[in-house]
């Protein structure tokens, strides 16, 4: 895996799991009852961004060593994956 390959896949990783982090204990402004004008009610009140991003990172991390050690050892493959077998050879003789 090179370099490029590993931080697309640890990008990926990241906004997968930032967009699962979001939701979890948020505070809308219709659930506190302070609705500030000119916005929706479902609007957060305090979205902790730095700790949500905080969060995903450190999950985002310990599921991409969980991933790319997958694949650096091999253990699954591209052939391994290939269930239609598209991957076959095909019989010239």
């Amino acid at each position: 895996m090179g370099v490029t390959s590993a931080l697309v896949l640890f990008a990926v990783i990241w906004f997968m799991v930032l967009f699962c982090v979001l939701p979890i204990r948020l505070e809308t402004q219709g659930d506190t009852g302070e609705i500030v004008p000119g916005t929706h009610a479902g609007s957060p009140t305090n979205p902790q961004l730095k700790k949500r991003f905080l969060i995903t990172t450190a999950i985002s991390v310990v599921l991409w060593i969980i991933i790319a050690g997958t694949i650096i050892s091999g253990l699954i493959t591209v052939r391994d994956l290939d269930w239609f077998n598209r991957m076959a050879t095909p019989d010239l003789g």
